[in-house]
């Protein structure tokens, strides 16, 4: 390449050749300018959307704890001492105390969990509605699972679908 600059139509070519590139450079760049100022409140409206949606999942997720929680099989559960945190990817984590034939829930983290779920709010609906097989969920990769996972085994018995 370096032999083409040392006559004076390589020179020219290479000169043209980088002007052509810079003046492309800058029409695009313009062009993305004037889209992203035109986009500028559409991407506005969708963070407004997001916002609302994810205070929709957070209003739902409540209401499937409450609802997780008066179906409660305290027979199922005898002597069972254990913590389930559920950490909803798409929403605030909450967890699920049982103690002596108790169940209480909770938005937030505990410290001390048995054992650690993983979800989206819509695979938690799924499953405590009965729609999808917890298991199944978990093999799919839908639900992870962390600590004493032979213990989340136990959650359909413990909260048996209405």
């Amino acid at each position: 390449m370096h032999w083409i600059l040392k006559f004076s139509a390589g020179r020219w070519l290479a000169h043209h050749f980088i002007n052509y590139k810079a003046a492309r450079y800058e029409a695009r760049r313009q062009a993305s300018l004037t889209s992203d100022a035109n986009n500028n409140s559409v991407l506005n409206t969708a963070a407004e959307q997001e916002d609302n949606s994810k205070e929709i999942v957070m209003a739902d997720l409540a209401n499937v704890f409450d609802d997780m929680k008066g179906r409660f099989n305290s027979s199922a559960a005898g002597d069972l001492d254990a913590v389930f945190q559920y950490q909803i990817e798409d929403g605030v984590p909450y967890y699920v105390v049982i103690n002596d034939g108790t169940c209480e829930t909770a938005q937030g983290e505990h410290d001390d969990p048995t054992v650690t779920l993983m979800m989206d709010s819509e695979t938690l609906q799924e499953v405590l509605s009965g729609e999808t097989d917890g298991m199944q969920a978990f093999m799919a990769g839908r639900i992870r699972a962390d600590g004493d996972i032979m213990l989340a085994t136990r959650l359909t018995a413990l909260f048996p679908v209405g």
